[in-house]
């Protein structure tokens, strides 16, 4: 793996993590922590970077992000590609920046997958082959499913067999490098750079997360989720392989497509939310080391001077 320096260490030994699943609350308990300890919130989600994927993504308002400082939000073009080498990068810088301000870290997000390379480092696999993966990204997800079933059964086995980001990367490293896709991965439980009581994964009741994610699907659509999808596609939406994979925003993109009805749409939009969330619980809760703490609305200021007890 990556070899941290010393000052990335310092980093992350001292950053303060939230993560949980989409509409756990983990952003408005994020924003309320740092307002309380003169913090600045690093973003830590791989659709939040592109601009204009305002609403399908949660992302903080301007309001909100004027009471403070948010890192790692609109920072790429909708048509750009955007990888975790970069985000890995950008965010210990942001991170660095704040740390010389002698303002608190906190990073806050969803994304699995970046949360563990921001911590762990980048592996040894390969950079990504630009006509490979236009190759495999033409192909469905049934076909890419049997090759890897076929040639590396150990990463078929693991991998999330909805995502066709992640199984068009298996494929790519074992098409380069002939070797299982898993050599090149680890096991997060073992990682000792940070604090693993300063890294809160937050839950919800699984009846009152569900609930949490129809309203605000709902929300999302009347202010305007639609009409945003719009505006991104006339940007450039469908040129990036990984954001119009985005859940919501491909739905939508169905519907404007005359594939879907606006009821099915917001039907399949909560259904596929919910499925994503349900992985991520999962993943926090096998991957990492973190403190689970269960949300509700009636608790928040009481999890939130938990949280500032154990930082202080």
């Amino acid at each position: 793996m990556h070899a941290h320096s010393a000052e990335e260490q310092a980093l992350l030994k001292s950053a303060i993590w939230i993560a949980g699943p989409t509409a756990s609350g983990k952003s408005a308990l994020a924003l309320e922590l740092a307002k309380a300890i003169n913090g600045e919130i690093i973003s830590v989600d791989s659709m939040q970077v592109y601009r204009g994927m305002d609403i399908g993504t949660a992302k903080p308002t301007r309001e909100e992000q004027k009471q403070i400082h948010h890192h790692m939000i609109d920072r790429v073009e909708v048509d750009e590609a955007f990888d975790v080498a970069r985000f890995r990068r950008e965010a210990l810088q942001a991170a660095s920046d704040i740390a010389n301000r002698r303002h608190r870290i906190i990073f806050c997000g969803g994304t699995g997958f970046y949360f563990k390379n921001l911590i762990q480092g980048i592996g040894h696999a390969p950079p990504s082959d630009a006509s490979l993966r236009a190759e495999l990204d033409e192909q469905s997800i049934e076909t890419l499913l049997e090759e890897l079933a076929n040639t590396d059964p150990a990463s078929f086995e693991r991998i999330d067999r909805h995502n066709k980001r992640k199984i068009v990367r298996a494929l790519e490293v074992t098409r380069l490098t002939g070797k299982s896709f898993t050599t090149f991965k680890s096991d997060w439980t073992t990682d000792q750079l940070i604090d693993p009581s300063r890294f809160w994964i937050l839950e919800q009741e699984t009846d009152t997360l569900r609930k949490r994610i129809n309203d605000r699907v709902d929300t999302m659509i009347q202010a305007g989720w639609i009409e945003e999808t719009k505006r991104l596609l006339e940007a450039g939406l469908r040129k990036n392989t990984t954001a119009c994979q985005a859940i919501g925003y491909k739905q939508i993109m169905d519907h404007l497509d005359d594939q879907l009805s606006l009821e099915e749409t917001l039907s399949l939009i909560k259904t596929k939310t919910w499925q994503f969330a349900k992985r991520q619980r999962t993943w926090f809760r096998h991957q990492s080391r973190g403190i689970q703490i269960q949300m509700t609305a009636e608790n928040r200021q009481e999890t939130l001077n938990t949280l500032l007890r154990s930082i202080a």
